[in-house]
This record gives structure tokens, sequence and C-alpha cells, in this order.
């Protein structure tokens, strides 16, 4: 059946494009940032894919073996985060199928990457700037290429929110310590049987509390304001688990750490009083949302109130037919590795067969 579903894209794309592989059009001359004319490079292909994690590289792998000669974006410092994704802000990976041993998240993603150019996807280390889906073949922009692509596959995620304060970042206990993803990183022999925290006041925040619980001596939540946000549901799941303890108006100001360089303590200030104390704590998790990478679309795909790529319930298809999101970017709730690879194999599928009815449709008007 694959054999088929194969041969029929790729009849498919030699029925109505020119192209072999990515082609190379003309190059015009477009003005740049400093008003000097820079050349783009004009591509065409039957799928473009947008994106740098397990999503965008699994929609390459199986798209380029499907024939359809996939161009994939992996985007440079998009988003502030390096190609690869969330995978590429934490250290080791010990939950995803195939390394019993675990693996750090870059090795993860170079595999990702290096496994896309085996079967042959052309990968560009450029930002997509935006897109124009009003057009058949659609269009896709960054500084200096112009591509024309029968369809596209969106897979450029969620950057999950965090604080600014003394010793949160990478340069401080970020990854050593502190986390955004408490399913990700919550079982790690750093935190088990050991005082843990949570930031946040919605429904992520008490479900990441509950988890923490199945390792974490006790759970903080701690929250600037005397009130959740979240649902009663998930509140009273909070208040009634013995080892959640809430400490409300209050804010993080520094994070500490061990001889060990782990974090070991928070510094609070209490947001009505002015207080301060210290809370000895071996993890801290952000729970205060993620923020999709959907700006670039500028609208042109319907969004939820969130901004997550809306899809059709079952399926990768987008608001626009021929656009396909997969991935974190579409995905509000899991947020996983493997989930995201899941996703980016349905969009490959399903572009490879949107491809396919077009070219039926194609051969009955002709």
């Amino acid at each position: 059946m694959r054999r088929s579903l194969r041969s029929l894209s790729h009849k498919f794309i030699r029925g109505i494009s020119t192209f072999p592989s990515p082609s190379l059009l003309p190059v015009n001359p477009s003005p740049s940032g400093n008003g000097t004319m820079t050349q783009t490079e004009k591509l065409r292909t039957a799928t473009c894919i947008i994106g740098s994690g397990p999503a965008a590289h699994t929609a390459a792998i199986y798209t380029a073996r499907a024939e359809l000669k996939p161009i994939l974006f992996e985007g440079f410092m998009a988003n502030g985060i390096a190609a690869g994704g969330q995978l590429t802000t934490t250290t080791e990976v010990e939950n995803f199928p195939g390394f019993p041993d675990g693996i750090q998240g870059w090795d993860l993603t170079e595999k990702f990457k290096q496994q896309s150019l085996r079967f042959g996807t052309q990968v560009f280390s450029e930002t997509v700037e935006s897109v124009d889906l009003s057009v058949r073949p659609f269009r896709v922009f960054t500084d200096s290429k112009e591509v024309e692509a029968d369809t596209v596959i969106v897979a450029t995620g969620a950057v999950a929110k965090r604080l600014d304060f003394p010793g949160a970042g990478d340069d401080g206990f970020w990854n050593k310590g502190i986390s955004a993803c408490a399913v990700c990183d919550g079982a790690a022999p750093i935190f088990r049987n050991k005082p843990l925290a949570v930031i946040g006041g919605g429904d992520s925040a008490m479900e990441e509390a509950n988890f923490l619980t199945k390792y974490g001596s006790k759970v903080y939540i701690i929250h600037r304001r005397d009130s959740f946000r979240a649902s009663k549901i998930m509140q009273k799941r909070a208040f009634d688990n013995p080892k959640i303890e809430v400490i409300w108006n209050a804010g993080v100001t520094q994070a500490l750490g061990n001889e060990k360089g782990l974090l070991s303590r928070l510094n609070l200030k209490d947001t009505v009083t002015g207080e301060e104390k210290s809370l000895e704590v071996s993890g801290l998790f952000f729970a205060i949302g993620h923020e999709p990478a959907t700006k670039f679309l500028q609208g042109q795909l319907q969004l939820d109130e969130d901004g997550y790529v809306l899809t059709k319930s079952g399926t990768t298809q987008t608001s626009v037919p021929g656009v396909f999101a997969a991935g974190d970017v579409q995905d509000k709730k899991w947020r996983q590795a493997i989930t995201a690879a899941g996703t980016g194999c349905m969009a490959a599928l399903e572009a490879e067969h949107f491809l396919q009815e077009k070219g039926v449709q194609q051969g009955k008007s002709s």
C-alpha cells in the first residue's frame, strides 16, 4: 500500500509541477533591511515545512520518503531558541523511545536532522518571516528565499514563558533545578524526595503541582495573588493533596544554589506587605503558560484565543486546505516530543493524500 501511495504522489508532482526536486528559479533582486538590493532565491517544492523540532523532522522524514522533495526551514534562533526547539533547552531526555539510557536534548535533535537529510530533505537555517496562503501555490518568505509550495506544514512550536529574576536564566539554575515542564523533568533524580515549587495560578500549575507530588517530598505553589484562576475542580485537587502547600501573595526575587551548582533556595517577597523570606527547594517549575510561534502567519490561519493553530478534530488540517499544523503550535495540552512527532507523521501523510487528491482532480479536468 505504501508503495502505491508513493508512486501516486510522484506522478502528481511530475504532472502539475516542473521540478524533480526543489528547483531554483530565476533570481530576483529585493530590498534588504538596510535599503540595499539583495538577491532572492526562488524555490519550488511540493511540501514546505516550517519548524525544527520532532514534529517538523518527522514530517520531513515521511514526506521525503514519499518523494515529495520537502524543503524545511529550521530557523536561526527563531523565538530565541536554537534550531531543534524546546528539546535544545533541556539536558537529558529519558522518555523518548529508543534511548534506554537517555539522550541529551541537543543530541536527539541532531539525530532528527540527520535522518531528515538522509532521505533528501533540503534544510535551511533561515527563519520564515511571512507566508502568503491566499495564493496557489503557497508562498513562504525568508530574508533571502521565496518558496512556492503546493502544501505547507507549520510546526513552529510554542515557547514556555519564563520569569526573569536573578538565578533564573541560562547562566543561573535553568536546567539545574529550574524547568518549565514538570512532566518532562519531574522524575529526574535531583528532584526525588526533595521539596519542590511551582509558580502559577492556572490549571497547568495545579496539574503540575499534583504531578510533582509523585516525586517530591513536598510541593509549594507560589502565587502572586490571593486566589487562583484555575478551574474549581483543579483547585480542589491541589487543596486536597496533603503534600501541596500554597504560598499566597508571593513572588520569587532570587534563586540560589548549593556547592554542586544546583538550585537549593528561593528568596520570596510578599506582594502585599513587602516581607521577605527564604524557601528551601531543590526544584522550581514555571507553569505560567506558553506562547505559540504563530505571529508570522499574520492571521491567515484560524487560531484559538491563546494563539494556537486550530485544526480539525482528529487531523492536522487547518482552516486553509493544503496547510497542516503539527506539534506544540497546535497542541496546548500534551506538549511532549513524542506526541509532536506523532502529529508530524499525521501532517506528512495528510499532505501526501492532499496532493494525490488534487492530482486526481487535475487529471479529470484536463
